[in-house]
């Protein structure tokens, strides 16, 4: 049977309707929230996902060779990310932090002695994590076609595109963070625990026992080589 094969296009349109369709239904998931957070919250976790997919595709690809047909996917999806990953941002310096970036950074403006105090370190630490990913997702967004990579030659788009790994756990350590860590807080109200925290631990594992998976048998695969030469 032969194989329908989609183009960029339709690449691109399919992985739209899936980044829209997350962030729906993230979004009914949590509609008791503000609309600030549940925004802000969806469209994190949409970007969250999508990049996952994108991370999952290479060493599945590997370990089952008949899903190589997904290769092509990594591009849109990791994209379709980034653009949501900026979306995210956005909405965290108008919504939350409202253009003040010190207050990104865990500072709030104390009238009393009349400047900015340090007031939540880990709210600032998880946003610097936020916008080192953001560094470098840009960075992958923007050599993520095929002009950088004929501009850069093989060799070095390939070194840029493995930064993908560092993305990755920026984004695991940045959404960690705010799942686990931020409202741990013994003089404010706590929330009550968002329920994206299992299914985060259960994707991060998924996705870091592909590539421990995958490794193991390329490994093996290139010492059985070596001995047989």
């Amino acid at each position: 049977m032969r194989q329908i094969r989609l183009g960029w296009k339709s690449r691109q349109f399919a992985t739209l309707l899936l980044a829209v369709l997350l962030t729906y239904l993230f979004l009914w998931s949590r509609a008791e929230w503000s609309a600030m957070h549940k925004w802000n919250r969806a469209i994190g976790d949409a970007s969250l996902v999508l990049v996952a997919f994108s991370m999952a595709i290479g060493p599945l690809s590997r370990l089952f060779p008949r899903t190589r047909r997904l290769l092509p996917w990594r591009r849109e999806l990791g994209i379709f990310g980034v653009y949501l990953a900026f979306i995210h941002a956005t909405i965290i310096l108008f919504g939350w932090v409202e253009l003040d970036l010190m207050r990104l950074f865990g500072f709030e403006f104390h009238p009393d002695f009349q400047r900015y105090v340090m007031f939540d370190q880990g709210f600032g630490l998880g946003n610097l994590l936020g916008i080192a990913a953001l560094v470098f997702a840009a960075a992958l967004a923007l050599t993520s076609n095929d002009l950088s990579q004929r501009f850069f030659g093989a060799s070095v788009w390939k070194y840029i595109q493995q930064s993908t790994y560092v993305l990755w756990w920026l984004i695991v350590l940045h959404t960690g963070y705010f799942l686990f860590m931020h409202f741990l807080d013994f003089h404010r109200r706590v929330p009550d625990p968002n329920w994206a925290r299992w299914p985060f631990v259960w994707l991060v594992i998924g996705v870091s026992a592909l590539q421990i998976a995958a490794s193991v048998r390329t490994w093996r695969l290139k010492n059985g080589r070596a001995q047989a030469a």
